[in-house]
């Protein structure tokens, strides 16, 4: 069963496991079966009958997400692959952490995913308005991410739910180089053939332009921070699991990019 089985990661999953010929139950809140973390009445039918569960969490509440688990493990689940973020230790993110904990107390085969920012942020993310305005406005300097795609953070899940050799593992996943958001503009320009700049605001301007374009205060202050931590250089290394995982190296930037303009998407 995957939850989130349309979002950016969960759609890619399904995709992988039907693939290489296993049945899949796409779940969520407009998916194929029905699932709501705050509404239990949806959980059965989205659980019942599966023996491993791919878990993408919703970005505003994770409250349901160690009840569910229970539920799910009563219910015969016996392998569970959860994704996570990086760094979020350092961020202060005590619910996710004890997300983390309830999977690796849950008592059956487990994996955590710990993800780095998306490529996708760019085309279906906090960053699409900027790369259609054709300017990224963020307060990171000449700080680095090392972006990875979405398709490698599926492709490392299916793994993890198909393969008992990743199980009790935590991945730190990422793309293959660290790139400054001035590269990413970069590739971006070259990919579109038009222009697309960055501009290192700083954070108060940040800040009021998040305000300004109704994001909540609290999600904005969020990103602050972790702008300021790659601004620091802390976000910069590359690891190596994605290709201790497939046994190949994660997808560059420059061809996201490129294949990202071929499908239209970025503008």
């Amino acid at each position: 069963m995957v939850l989130g089985g349309t979002g950016k990661t969960g759609r890619h999953v399904v995709t992988g496991l039907r693939a290489a010929g296993h049945r899949v139950r796409p779940a969520s809140r407009s998916g194929e079966v029905r699932f709501d973390w705050t509404d239990e009445s949806t959980w059965a039918a989205a659980v019942t009958g599966a023996d491993a569960v791919y878990l993408a969490l919703p970005d505003d509440d994770v409250t349901g997400a160690r009840p569910f688990i229970r539920f799910a493990v009563e219910r015969g689940v016996r392998r569970l692959v959860a994704l996570s973020g990086r760094g979020i230790e350092e961020y202060g993110l005590p619910e996710l952490l004890d997300v983390e904990h309830a999977v690796r107390e849950s008592g059956v085969d487990w994996t955590i995913l710990r993800p780095s920012w998306f490529n996708q942020n760019f085309d279906l993310g906090q960053f699409r308005d900027y790369v259609l305005a054709g300017d990224l406005r963020v307060p990171t300097g000449d700080g680095r991410e090392p972006f990875i795609d979405a398709t490698d953070i599926a492709a490392v899940a299916v793994a993890a739910l198909t393969d008992p050799r990743h199980t009790g593992k935590t991945y730190e996943l990422t793309g293959p180089r660290s790139l400054s958001f001035g590269d990413a503009a970069a590739e971006i320009a070259r990919a579109c053939g038009r222009k697309v700049t960055f501009t290192d605001v700083t954070e108060d301007e940040f800040l009021k332009e998040q305000e300004a374009a109704g994001v909540p205060e609290s999600w904005a202050k969020l990103l602050a921070m972790v702008f300021d931590r790659i601004r620091r250089g802390e976000h910069e290394p590359v690891s190596p699991d994605v290709a201790a995982v497939l046994g190949r190296d994660p997808m560059d930037f420059a061809d996201y990019a490129t294949a990202a303009w071929g499908r239209g998407v970025l503008g």
